[in-house]
This record gives C-alpha cells, sequence and structure tokens, in this order.
C-alpha cells in the first residue's frame, strides 16, 4: 500500500479516537494482499451519522471478533455502515440476502458437473459464507430475520467461539481463517420478518442504526443526491421528520421514511416537480392507500 493510503486511513482512524490497538489493528489489515478476484468486494466508506458511538462501537466490536448484528428501520443506513466498515478494515464482504426462499446452498453452495478433457466430475462451488471463512473475510448477511428458520441453524456454529462449520454438501468441516467476521442486519417489525430465536441473537453484539435528521441529513442529500437547491432540500428535510414521526406512529410503513428512497426523490428532484418525484420516489413504494394519502397531504403541504 502506498504511503498517501495510509495517511488517509490514520487520519481517518484517528478522527474516531480509537484506541491505539485497535487503529494498529486495521491498518495491518490494510497491509494484507488481496486477491484480485475480491477486491471488487471492499466496500466504499461513507456513512453518516450524528452518534460516532455507533461507528466507533460496531469497529471496536469486531476488531475483538465479536459478530455485529445492525438493528434499525429500512433505509436507516444498515447496509452503508456494513460497506463503511468493510472499507475502514480493508476487507472483502460477502453478501447474503436473506428470504423466505433462501436455502442451504445459497449460504454455503451447491455441487456441479465439469466436463474437462471429456471427463465429468462433480465439484462444489462455494457460497458466500464458505469463500468469507476460508478467505477470513466479512459475511454480511442483511435482513436474517427474513430467513426460513429452518435455514439459521446453519449458520450456529459459524457464529459462536468456534467459528466452523461442517458443510451439508461434502462433508468437509470448515475452521475459518483468521479475520473473519460477520455483520447482519435486521429490520424489526417488517412484513414477513420472524423474530430471531434467542440462542441466534445472543451470538450478536446488537447497535441500534437510527434515521439520520437534520443538519446531517441536509449534508447526505448535498453530496449524495443530484438536487443543489438549498431551499428545496430545506423542504425535503421537513417533508423527511414529518414521514419519520409518522412512521414512529404507525402511521406510514418505515419505507415511506427510507433515506434511500428520499435520495431518490431528491436525484429526481432536480429535473421534475418535487411532488411528482415524490410520488415516483416515496408514495408508489407503498401498498396501503391510507399511507399514500397521507405522505400525499404532507407533500401538498411543503411543495406547490
Amino acid at each position: 500500500m502506498n504511503r498517501k493510503g495510509n495517511l488517509s486511513m490514520t487520519t481517518q482512524l484517528q478522527h474516531l479516537t480509537l484506541p491505539e490497538d485497535i487503529q494498529q489493528k486495521l491498518l495491518s489489515y490494510k497491509e494484507q494482499p488481496i486477491s484480485p478476484e475480491f477486491q471488487s468486494l471492499i466496500g466504499t466508506s461513507g456513512y453518516e451519522t450524528e452518534d460516532e458511538a455507533i461507528l466507533f462501537d460496531a469497529i471496536i466490536a469486531l476488531a475483538m471478533g465479536k459478530n455485529v448484528l445492525l438493528k434499525g428501520p429500512t433505509g436507516s443506513g444498515k447496509t452503508k455502515l456494513a460497506e463503511t466498515l468493510s472499507s475502514y478494515f480493508h476487507k472483502p464482504m460477502h453478501s447474503v440476502n436473506c428470504s423466505v426462499d433462501l436455502d442451504a446452498e445459497a449460504l454455503v453452495g451447491y455441487k456441479t458437473i465439469e466436463n474437462q478433457s471429456g471427463q465429468a466430475t462433480i465439484e462444489f462451488v462455494s457460497g458466500p459464507v464458505t469463500k468469507a471463512m476460508k478467505e477470513g473475510h466479512f459475511l454480511y448477511i442483511d435482513e436474517i430475520n427474513m430467513a426460513k428458520p429452518e435455514t439459521l441453524p446453519i449458520l450456529n456454529g459459524v457464529l459462536d467461539y468456534r467459528k466452523m462449520m461442517t458443510n451439508p454438501f461434502t462433508g468437509e468441516v470448515i475452521r475459518a481463517k483468521s479475520g473473519f467476521g460477520v455483520i447482519a442486519a435486521i429490520n424489526e417489525g417488517y412484513v414477513g420478518t420472524v423474530p430471531l430465536n434467542e440462542a441466534l441473537k445472543n451470538r450478536f453484539v446488537i447497535i441500534d442504526v437510527p434515521y439520520i435528521k437534520g443538519e446531517l441529513l441536509k449534508q447526505v442529500l448535498m453530496s449524495q443526491s443530484a438536487l443543489k437547491d438549498e431551499k428545496l432540500i430545506d423542504r425535503f428535510i421537513t417533508l423527511s421528520s414529518d414521514l419519520i414521526v409518522q412512521a414512529n406512529n404507525g402511521q406510514v410503513s418505515e419505507e415511506a421514511a427510507s433515506i434511500r428512497a428520499l435520495i431518490d426523490t431528491c436525484d429526481l428532484a432536480a429535473y421534475i416537480p418535487p411532488r411528482r418525484a415524490i410520488e415516483r420516489g416515496i408514495v408508489e413504494k407503498l401498498d396501503d392507500d391510507r399511507e399514500k394519502a397521507a405522505v400525499r397531504n404532507i407533500a401538498e403541504t411543503l411543495f406547490e
């Protein structure tokens, strides 16, 4: 790694005032060579928060070998936080997006028939869990509480102190390489989710990731969206604040208050009227007509 990159990384870590031994551990990861095939899996930083303890605590936990569970509403920045952690540790992050269709093959891998020199052979293609363990990388499990309960036991050994797994398809016992870490995320109260059982939850350090608001949200919208009209951005911040209140009161779903949806809307508002942008970026993502009406009512009070 070049000296300039080293200085940049050091500056970022000093800003967080991390303990010296933790800083050195992160810098040592930066020095480790990464195979070209995994370079693109290293996340980019950019997570913004008013509470620096969120990022600080997540770094400390991962550096100590803990599994980290990010808990928060949809669109609050959990995935961006995971990518930022991948960037700080300079570790490729293998991702699993959970759903009711997730099975063992999607986690561990699958067998396939290869034809080499006229000979048919059965080969095993590693999945994200297997790759992350063998390479000492990060594993990111998004919406872990969307997975079928019968799928999750595969992860039990991966998540406890043993950090090992028996491949159900090959019988191979896989022990995680040093540096392996797990980051998972859940959207509580989201349709289709199931509560994590206590045994699984106890394998994590849990960090709450709330929505960003106010001046910080303004900075994010100014830097990450195509909209540069400051007065218009201020109105969108008011819209976001009102929607967060409505979401907390159960009057609209969390999707309506998603920061990701707000950025989409601001992008559109750089070129089309704000209320039409809100329709495309927020309203039409909702299924409930009452929720749609609630968002439209707020929009009408803020935008012509």
